[in-house]
């Protein structure tokens, strides 16, 4: 069996208006989260960020503004998942990046995953997703969108 790396990537995609995209997990119903997803071996962080992007989405990062945050969180991984990665690892390291498309863009899901998506505004985006460290990437969001000179 080929475990999973505990070193993640979280993409938080939004527009210039600070809608957010949320995705439903298909494993979870009711568990709502932006594009999350494990490092592969050999993989940069960004590398990683647009691959789950493409994957979940079917979003090309390389036509919209992908931002490294240069945020990490730590947490423990749900005992319900940890079968995923190898013996005695609880922990995995996120990493944080932005994409900002110019508005509301159509995705295409991949159903063995995702089952629905919602655009949200980013208060009601952050209230929804079960992950604090989702929910706290979001409420940044306003804050990282002025300091890079964008349109709140």
């Amino acid at each position: 069996m080929e475990y999973k790396i505990p070193v993640s990537v979280l993409v938080v995609v939004h527009t210039p208006d600070l809608d957010v995209l949320l995705l439903e997990r298909a494993d979870r119903r009711g568990f709502w989260q932006s594009v999350t997803g494990s490092q592969d071996e050999g993989e940069t962080l960004r590398e990683t960020a647009v691959r789950e992007l493409s994957e979940e989405t079917g979003l090309d990062a390389a036509r919209y503004e992908l931002t490294d945050w240069r945020k990490q969180n730590r947490y423990e991984i749900y005992r319900r998942w940890r079968s995923r990665y190898a013996p005695g690892v609880t922990h995995n390291v996120e990493h944080v990046f932005g994409l900002r498309v110019p508005q509301r863009v159509e995705v295409v899901l991949q159903p063995r995953e995702h089952v629905r998506h919602e655009w949200l505004p980013w208060r009601a985006a952050a209230e929804k997703v079960f992950s604090w460290s989702n929910a706290e990437a979001i409420r940044e969001l306003p804050e990282r969108v002025q300091t890079a000179g964008q349109k709140p």
